[in-house]
């Protein structure tokens, strides 16, 4: 079956908004970059129409829409009171009435099940008043050290409808990461699980409860959730399943407090590779507008009961402990059903399967895939065949993130889906390609389902995001490489660090390139020394024009890992698009070593197929491919075989670490093991780094 017709039938969500806006704003638009900078100029007006096009609901008026333009400091809809809770039961009786789910869940072990909007409602009203009971008030913090599973979503639905603060680990992560998290937040209540299945292997994790037990004082009530179905007593615990199991008549009159706009929600954790996390608290209100704007608008989430996205079916690949996590949640703010996996996404280490994924989308009929960029490069790799995978023609949207997407890898997944159509004329799969991050948890590139894609470019700035490249100048460029800077608020910017009392951790992390009076604005006109900080990202971006059909976008990596090679500045990323384009390189990582005084060193190392082993041949094909995609300049001066490349949890490469590693920092200074997917890794760097600083003059 071709996905075609029912994609063209389809009215984009974002049509659907430029439609309304005509309506009730008479506002129109002549393209997508007019409709973009009105966004990002006329703030009071673009997020007032966020507001009422989302329903939002307040009992008490607001008295402004952006009362204070600053960064940091911005203050949002004054005197209004939401409820991230509240903006999602409002999904309840409709989506009932239409029979369709709220959660649909499965597992390794094919274990799945359906969580109706009732039943979720009733689950939440049930551990919030399980919650209650127990002394939780508005402002406490519950950690949960818990899965990608139902439970996870019911548990932050009941943090957040009474006023507490949720953050989660994900049960991958050891006991010392859990920790780093958790102490500095000072948790009131622990929710964890008795442990998890991943690449066919159950893990028991009630010996790290015991540890996050007693490594939080601060802890008074802890509930066990039985993932793997335990039937071990756990001293002074409750069950979760007992907790979310009340159905009287107070769960039925439940509802979630109403809290003002910049209540805290939750937090989140920076990946930092030096020090402790980053504790990053967003507000209720910013992240329910935001997180709508994002699922909805940008990356075409419909309501399922909506007759015109009636089945619309979204999952992206996650653990719990990355922000695109709470990003699979936010499709229940949009009335979508959720469809969410536990477990490995490439089977088993000793048997990888690159199908597993693809098989579980098949049968539940998914209607928005998403995952990692590198998740779709492995399938690529591995030569996965979709056709072979089950029905997958109700998919219409492949999300990525995470990394920038190869242009092979996208042409890779339309010419899958073309012949799983079995019409080798069928348009492109239309790619939702979006980058941004934990620390304001939201996107500043992302899709748009009607303007022009190309593979590996991101279609265009998101609505409300004053995204520029600046030059080392401070300003402005068009078509040349520069940092990503966001030069306006959005409602979803950090409220605080936690424990950072004057605000000087939250402005060294993001304000202290350029400083209040740094730069212009949008459109125009200096922002001059009233002005808050310019919000610098720490990405290198490129913005292009396509002579008014819109604008497109390319990520080229971080900005404090590029390489500057002879005066001229390149993405790893550029290069990874070269190496990797080699059938028999399966992943690579490059850094470049500066030196004062003398010449930098640059090291390639890659990851080979299985049975392959890196001579001479293939070190001059790897030099040639580089050498005509980019230039002579960026020719590695050596190449290594190694077994794994260094990833975050997330899985972006480590590649900052590992330069700071060669260039002589600790090991311990410089990364954090257990924010790592691979942590086994770095004994081959660690001896690299020392055999590399023993040959250096001076040694």
């Amino acid at each position: 079956m071709s996905q075609a017709p029912a994609s063209s039938a389809r009215i984009p969500e974002i049509r659907r908004f430029q439609d309304w806006l005509r309506d009730t704003r008479g506002l129109s638009f002549d393209d997508y970059h007019s409709l973009w900078a009105w966004s990002t100029t006329e703030l009071d007006a673009f997020w007032q129409s966020i507001w009422d096009y989302f329903k939002m609901a307040s009992p008490t008026p607001h008295a402004g829409v952006l009362a204070r333009n600053a960064m940091p400091g911005g203050v949002w809809f004054p005197g209004a009171q939401v409820n991230y809770a509240r903006q999602v039961m409002r999904h309840v009786a409709p989506a009932d009435a239409a029979g369709v789910a709220a959660i649909i869940s499965d597992n390794e072990k094919g274990q799945v099940r359906t969580l109706s909007w009732p039943e979720l409602q009733r689950q939440v009203a049930s551990l919030a008043l399980h919650l209650r009971a127990q002394g939780v008030q508005p402002g406490d913090r519950v950690a949960a050290y818990l899965p990608n599973i139902p439970e996870t979503m019911v548990a932050f639905l009941a943090v957040a409808s009474l006023g507490a603060v949720w953050s989660v680990c994900a049960p991958d992560m050891g006991t010392s990461a859990v920790l780093d998290r958790f102490k500095q937040i000072e948790p009131k209540v622990l929710i964890a699980c008795d442990g998890v299945t991943w690449a066919g292997r159950d893990i028991d994790r009630l010996s790290v409860l015991a540890e996050l037990r007693a490594g939080l004082p601060t802890v008074q009530h802890v509930v066990l959730q039985r993932n793997l179905g335990t039937t071990e007593t756990v001293a002074d615990c409750a069950d979760f399943s007992s907790a979310a199991a009340r159905n009287d008549a107070e769960t039925a009159a439940f509802e979630a407090a109403w809290l003002p706009f910049d209540h805290p929600l939750w937090v989140v954790y920076s990946s930092g590779t030096t020090g402790l996390p980053k504790p990053i608290v967003h507000g209720h209100g910013g992240m329910i507008l935001v997180m709508q704007m994002l699922g909805v608008l940008h990356n075409d989430i419909g309501c399922s009961y909506d007759p015109m996205t009636l089945g619309e079916r979204y999952h992206w690949y996650s653990s719990t402990g990355w922000v695109m996590w709470n990003a699979q949640l936010a499709g229940l703010l949009a009335g979508t059903t959720v469809v969410i996996y536990d477990g490995s996404p490439g089977g088993p280490k000793d048997a990888p399967d690159w199908t597993v994924l693809w098989r579980f989308a098949a049968r539940h009929q998914v209607s928005f895939f998403g995952a990692g960029a590198a998740f779709y490069a492995g399938c690529m790799k591995a030569g996965v065949d979709l056709s072979t995978c089950g029905d997958l023609s109700r998919i219409r949207a492949l999300g990525s993130t995470g990394s920038p997407l190869a242009p092979d890898v996208q042409t890779w997944g339309n010419e899958q889906f073309r012949r799983i159509a079995q019409s080798p004329e069928q348009q492109d799969m239309w790619w939702a390609n979006i980058s941004g991050g934990t620390d304001f948890c939201g996107a500043f590139i992302g899709g748009h389902r009607e303007l022009p894609q190309r593979p590996g470019v991101m279609q265009c700035r998101q609505l409300g995001a004053a995204v520029e490249a600046w030059n080392d100048a401070g300003e402005p460029v068009v078509g040349q490489v520069g940092e990503l800077v966001c030069v306006q608020p959005i409602p979803s910017m950090p409220l605080y660090l936690v424990g950072d009392t004057d605000g000087a951790r939250y402005r060294a992390s993001y304000f202290e390139m350029y400083p209040p009076g740094h730069g212009r604005k949008p459109g125009g006109g200096d922002l001059g020394p009233e002005s808050g900080s310019v919000w610098r990202h720490g990405d290198w971006l490129k913005i292009g024009d396509d002579e008014g059909q819109g604008e497109w976008c390319v990520i080229y990596g971080r900005s404090d890992a590029t390489i500057n090679r002879h005066g001229l500045r390149m993405g790893t990323s550029e290069i990874y698009s070269a190496v990797e384009g080699i059938p028999e390189v399966l992943d690579s990582m490059v850094v470049d070593l500066e030196y004062l005084g003398r010449e930098s060193y640059m090291p390639l190392f890659v990851v080979l197929r299985p049975g392959v082993t890196l001579d001479d041949a293939l070190r001059q094909r790897l030099a040639g491919a580089i050498r005509t995609a980019l230039s002579p300049r960026f020719v590695p001066d050596d190449v290594f075989q190694v077994s794994e490349i260094p990833r975050t949890l997330s899985g972006k490469k480590q590649e900052l670490p590992i330069k700071k590693l060669l260039l002589g920092q600790p090991l311990d200074k410089v990364v954090n093991r257990e924010a790592m997917a691979n942590p086994a890794s770095l004994a081959w760097y660690q001896e690299f780094a020392q055999a590399h600083l023993s040959r250096q003059p001076g040694a």
